[in-house]
């Protein structure tokens, strides 16, 4: 008999492929599991091999489901399990904003991508990102090997997406 493969699952996630399972909030086409990101008591403890979530975090608030979010996630990934996310990089963003170079219209998109595109209830951002933020929670949480890495290479997502020449997500890879 075959061991069943380990759990890889997308949060957020509209992309099907071979491997993942996706959590969404929405029961889209190829939705596997319709839930909220801070809410994965359908998962159990120590069964998820690795968790990607692009630009979702952000559209959680800081205050409670953020932190309850990358504690189910710390929860269910198997020990050694990684968390690999995206968020909007909102240092970069201040910089843009501030740029004297940034025209109007740049600016509206930069605070646009700040507050989220608003195309849908749940397209609204909540909170915001910085390397020294999103490290300092996570390590409260309990993750090590908290690193900002360029690129994932796993999806053809916002993850990659750049904007007057810079990249503007905030990737990061973090270890239970």
């Amino acid at each position: 008999m075959t061991p069943p493969s380990p759990l890889r699952l997308h949060i957020g996630g509209e992309i099907i492929k071979d491997g993942w399972k996706i959590l969404n909030v929405r029961q889209l086409p190829g939705v596997d599991y319709v839930g909220q990101a801070y809410d994965l008591r359908q998962f159990a403890d120590n069964s998820v091999e690795e968790i990607y979530a692009s630009h979702v975090y952000e559209h959680l608030d800081y205050a409670r489901e953020l932190p309850t979010a990358w504690a189910e996630a710390r929860r269910v990934l198997n020990p050694g399990g990684k968390l690999m996310f995206s968020v909007p990089d909102l240092q970069l963003m201040a910089w843009l904003l501030g740029s004297p170079q940034m025209t109007l219209e740049g600016r509206w998109h930069v605070i646009r991508m700040i507050y989220g595109g608003q195309t849908n209830p749940h397209d609204y951002h909540k909170c915001g990102f910085t390397f020294q933020i999103a490290h300092q929670m996570l390590k409260e949480i309990g993750f090590t090997n908290i690193e900002r890495v360029e690129k994932f290479d796993l999806f053809d997502d916002t993850s990659t997406t750049a904007f007057a020449g810079f990249p503007i997500s905030l990737n990061m890879r973090a270890t239970k």
